[in-house]
């Protein structure tokens, strides 16, 4: 069955950033790509841990990021920060670790299991149960983790990394606060399309996704989608701000070779299933949902937001001016972010 560049496209999904001066994960001794980076370990300051850990028999590549004067012999509050959809740790997540860090949070940034520098064959399986479990797997480790007060848990998730830390917090009571940036729900446009735009080829897409889980089984060849490789007058031409930013930011302003927009195709039978936001009442945690103003993707936190009736203590803060993946890295709007997030972190965990 074909499909068009744009629905390969609106399948992709996937949320980056606007233009900006190139970051070249090659001048960075730890590969980040993110304003203000760290480029060396330095005794008294923010420092970053690359480490490794065994995840159901999958090897997990995660940075932890520790602060000023860090002392494991002391007791320290820590965030979970999980990654965007196709995103990698030495991108925002990475980004909003460090600064977190640099407000005294222990802070672990991962990248997901089958994708980035993590394990797991085929590469770039992307199932919502497998970003759920990649969640808890940052919490177990973090948890004993030098200087970590298990007791003062926070996480943080970051566009479809937002998604799954819903259903992750619904759980997982270690996460004592819980924070939503830029949310993306993977299940529903993968499903409905971004903003509804794909709702008349639903049956189409799901027999593609079944197609390719028969051709794996019987053949052992995978398929895959998101491969589309577009040009800037393409670009200029998608019709949203988070495809037109987003590939600016993934490919051009913020690259890094182990981010990429390729999915398993049968991975499309468990995403169009999930929806991030059912059991929403079970969240009883604090619950701060960020999103820029100005996002065309607001619309699905709007909707989690409304949602998340177990809890008395949740905010909708709303970043003024900002588009979704503007929030990414803007100055102006990821200081207001941080902001907003050590004043919740400092009170709920």
């Amino acid at each position: 069955m074909k499909f068009t560049l744009l629905n390969t496209i609106l399948l992709t999904a996937i949320v980056g950033s606007a233009s900006a001066c190139a970051a070249d994960y090659r001048q960075n001794p730890f590969t980040l790509v993110y304003d203000g980076a760290i480029t060396e370990n330095v005794s008294g300051r923010v420092n970053i841990h690359p480490v490794k850990y065994n995840l159901h028999g999958i090897q997990i590549a995660a940075n932890v990021y520790t602060p000023a004067g860090y002392d494991p012999a002391k007791k320290y509050p820590a965030v979970v920060v999980a990654h965007p959809n196709g995103g990698v740790k030495e991108q925002v997540a990475g980004l909003y670790a460090q600064r977190l860090a640099e407000h005294g949070y222990i802070t672990i940034a991962a990248d997901a299991a089958f994708q980035g520098a993590s394990g797991g064959m085929p590469r770039s399986v992307d199932k919502p149960a497998n970003r759920i479990e990649d969640i808890h797997g940052m919490a177990d480790y973090l948890s004993q983790y030098p200087g970590v007060d298990a007791g003062r848990m926070g996480l943080l998730g970051l566009c479809g990394g937002g998604g799954y830390s819903l259903k992750a917090a619904q759980t997982d009571k270690r996460f004592h606060a819980l924070a939503t940036l830029s949310l993306f729900d993977s299940g529903l446009v993968r499903r409905n399309g971004y903003q509804d735009s794909q709702l008349p080829t639903i049956q189409e897409r799901l027999k593609q996704a079944t197609d390719a889980r028969i051709k794996e089984a019987t053949t052992g060849e995978v398929s895959y989608s998101g491969d589309a490789r577009l040009t800037d007058e393409q670009i200029a031409k998608l019709p949203f701000d988070l495809y037109r930013q987003g590939f600016e930011y993934y490919w051009k302003t913020h690259a890094h070779p182990n981010s990429t927009f390729r999915y398993t195709t049968s991975s499309l039978l468990d995403l169009m299933r999930f929806d991030a936001q059912s059991n929403m009442d079970l969240i009883n945690q604090p619950l701060l949902m960020m999103a820029g103003s100005k996002a065309d993707s607001l619309y699905m936190t709007e909707s989690a937001f409304k949602k998340a009736t177990g809890t008395k203590n949740k905010e909708l803060f709303l970043i003024d001016g900002a588009t979704h993946i503007e929030t990414y890295w803007v100055p102006r709007y990821v200081d207001q972010a941080i902001n907003k997030l050590e004043t919740f972190f400092d009170k709920n965990i």
